[in-house]
């Protein structure tokens, strides 16, 4: 428990030295979410994500060229 109140310390720490930075990063994370997000969910959303991305990415790949 001590790890973990001194790293809570830190950071109520960083937000009181650089306020907008962090309130820009809640507003982002709020706007867009973790990717974590896309991850979560049963197997079938999990392999529509997969595959949206794979997709996503092959044709980045095929108009680069």
């Amino acid at each position: 428990m001590d790890i973990r109140d001194e790293k809570d310390k830190r950071k109520i720490e960083e937000y009181k030295k650089h306020p907008m930075v962090n309130f820009a990063d809640s507003i982002n994370r709020s706007m867009i979410g973790t990717p974590e997000e896309l991850t979560r969910g049963s197997c079938l959303t999990r392999i529509a994500t997969t595959g949206i991305i794979i997709v996503i990415l092959f044709l980045l790949y095929l108009y680069s060229h």
